[in-house]
C-alpha cells in the first residue's frame, strides 16, 4: 500500500478566485485555497487531492490584498452560506462582472455592443428566502440549525445570520433551542424560511407528528417572536399552518403599482430591494409600449409578468409549474390587471407546433429561466419574431452558451449585458443581457408565424 508523503505547508501567490470562491494557486499543480484572496501572498497546506487541483487549508495571509476586509460575521470560513464576506463589496461585485465577461469570451464567444452598470442592493440582512439544515448532535445535547459547513455534511453551529432578513437572522440560535425542546427533535432536518413584507413564515420539514406537548412548545415559539410556523411532512401538498388561518404573504412594486401573493415555498427572488431595482431595469430595457406584444417564458407567479403588463399592449406568460401558474393568474386579478394571459407548459421539450399560444407573433421576448438555461426554446424567439429580448440568468455559464446560440446560429445580436448583485457575500452571479434580430435578420424582413 502506497502512503501519501504528510501534508507540508506551502508558499504561494493568489492569481483569482475559483467559482467557489477560494483562492486559485497556480504554479505546480493548482491550489484552490479557501479564504485567500487575489494578490495575496499566503502560506496553505493541501488536504483533499484531485486530478487537477487540490483543495487546501489557509494557515496566514503573508502579503493581504488591499481589499480584504473584516467579516461581519462570527461564522464565516465555518458556515458554507458566504464565501466572500472577507473580500470588500465594491471587488466582489467587480470580480462577479469579470465572471460574467469571462464567460461570454470563453463559453459563447460573444462580447455586448454595451456594458450595463451593475445593479446593487443591500449587503447585509437581504435574504428573505432560504432552506436552512437542522440536526439534533447527541455529542452536543442540542439541536443546531443553520447553512451547512464548507465541505461538509455537518450543520454550521451559528448563533444569528448577517445575511437572512430580519427577524429571522436572529431567531437562529432561539429556534435551535426550540428544536431541543421538543420530542420529535431528531426529526425535524430543515427550516424553510419565507420572509413577506407583513410576515414571516418558518416551514418545518417533519418526519414524525408533534406531539401535543410540542405543538404547545410551537405555539408559544409564534406568539414570543412574531412568526407563523408552518408543518411539512411530505411533499409540497402537505405543508400546512400550525394553526389557521393561514398566513397571507405579500411583496410589492411599487413603480407599478403591483402586489404579489406567493406562498411559503414558491420561488421568488430572495433580496426584496434588489428585484425592485431589477424588474425596473427590465422594463426599461425591452423598451415596452401601447403596442408591445410580449412573450414572458418561466414566469413564475408574475414577477415581470404584471409589470410589463403595465408598460405593454399584452403580455403571455408561460410556466412549467400549474400551481404557480394559477397563483400568476390571481395575482393579475388582485392587481386589475386584464392584458396578462398565463399558460402551463413544460418548457425543456416542449411541442410549441401543439401549442396556440407559441404560434403568435410577439414583439418582445423575456427569459428568466432556472439554472440549466433556456435552450430549449431558443429558436422559438426567432419563430414568432422577436425584435427585442431580455434573457436573466442565475448561472453566467448557461447564460453565455445561450447567447452563443442566439448570435451564432439564429442571428440576434447582444446589444448589452450587466450583472445585478441579488446574493451579496457569496460566489451567486445573476445576470441579464439585451439582445436584438441582428443586420442579416432585420434585412431578411423577417416575419413571424401568426
Amino acid at each position: 500500500m502506497t502512503r501519501r508523503a504528510p501534508a507540508v505547508a506551502e508558499t504561494g501567490r493568489v492569481d483569482s478566485l475559483n467559482h467557489e470562491g477560494a483562492g486559485v494557486v497556480r504554479g505546480g499543480k493548482t491550489a484552490f485555497v479557501g479564504g485567500a484572496l487575489p494578490g495575496e501572498t499566503v502560506s496553505f497546506i493541501r488536504r483533499r487531492h484531485h486530478r487537477q487541483y487540490d483543495e487546501a487549508e489557509l494557515l496566514a495571509v503573508l502579503e493581504p490584498s488591499p481589499e480584504r476586509v473584516t467579516p461581519r460575521c462570527a461564522h464565516f470560513g465555518v458556515c458554507g452560506g458566504c464565501a466572500l464576506q472577507h473580500l470588500d463589496s465594491a471587488a466582489q461585485l467587480s470580480i462577479k462582472a469579470g465572471q460574467l465577461r469571462e464567460n461570454l469570451e470563453r463559453v459563447g464567444r460573444v462580447a455586448p455592443l454595451e456594458w450595463l452598470e451593475p445593479l446593487t442592493g443591500p449587503q447585509w440582512q437581504y435574504r428573505r428566502r432560504a432552506r436552512l439544515g437542522a440536526r439534533f448532535v447527541h455529542a452536543r445535547g442540542r439541536s443546531m440549525v443553520g447553512f451547512r459547513e464548507h465541505f461538509s455534511s455537518f450543520i454550521a453551529d451559528l448563533q444569528r445570520c448577517e445575511v437572512l432578513a430580519r427577524p429571522v437572522g436572529e431567531l437562529v440560535a432561539p429556534l435551535g433551542q426550540l428544536l431541543s425542546g421538543l420530542a420529535i427533535r431528531e426529526r425535524v432536518p430543515q427550516i424553510e424560511v419565507a420572509i413577506a413584507e407583513d410576515a414571516v413564515v418558518l416551514v418545518l420539514r417533519v418526519l414524525d407528528a408533534p406531539s401535543a406537548e410540542d405543538e404547545q412548545a410551537l405555539l408559544a415559539f409564534e406568539r414570543t417572536h412574531g412568526v407563523r410556523l408552518y408543518l411539512q411532512s411530505g411533499g409540497a401538498s402537505t405543508v400546512r399552518p400550525l394553526r389557521e388561518p393561514a398566513a397571507t404573504l405579500e411583496y410589492s412594486l411599487p413603480e407599478f403599482d403591483v402586489r404579489l401573493q406567493f406562498e411559503a415555498g414558491d420561488f421568488i427572488q430572495v433580496n426584496a430591494e434588489l428585484n425592485r431595482s431589477l424588474v425596473g431595469r427590465v422594463v426599461d430595457l425591452l423598451q415596452l409600449g401601447a403596442q408591445s406584444a410580449v412573450l414572458d417564458l418561466y414566469c413564475g407567479l408574475g414577477n415581470f409578468t404584471l409589470p410589463m403588463a403595465r408598460r405593454a399592449g399584452s403580455v403571455t406568460g408561460v410556466e412549467g409549474e400549474a400551481a404557480l401558474v394559477a397563483r400568476a393568474r390571481a395575482n393579475a386579478a388582485r392587481n386589475g390587471i386584464a392584458n396578462a394571459e398565463f399558460h402551463s407548459a413544460n418548457l425543456a421539450g416542449a411541442d410549441f407546433d401543439a401549442m396556440p399560444w407559441a404560434n403568435r407573433a410577439y414583439s418582445h421576448v423575456l427569459l428568466d429561466p432556472p439554472r440549466v438555461g433556456a435552450r430549449e426554446v431558443l429558436p422559438l424567439l426567432q419563430r414568432v419574431g422577436a425584435q427585442r429580448v431580455v434573457y436573466v440568468s442565475c448561472h453566467p455559464g448557461s447564460l453565455a452558451r445561450d447567447l452563443g446560440v442566439l448570435v451564432h446560429e439564429l442571428g440576434f445580436e447582444l446589444l448589452a449585458a450587466g450583472v445585478a448583485d441579488m446574493f451579496p457575500q457569496t460566489t451567486h452571479v445573476e445576470s441579464l443581457a439585451v439582445l436584438a434580430p441582428g443586420k442579416a435578420r432585420r434585412g431578411n424582413g423577417h416575419k413571424s408565424r401568426d
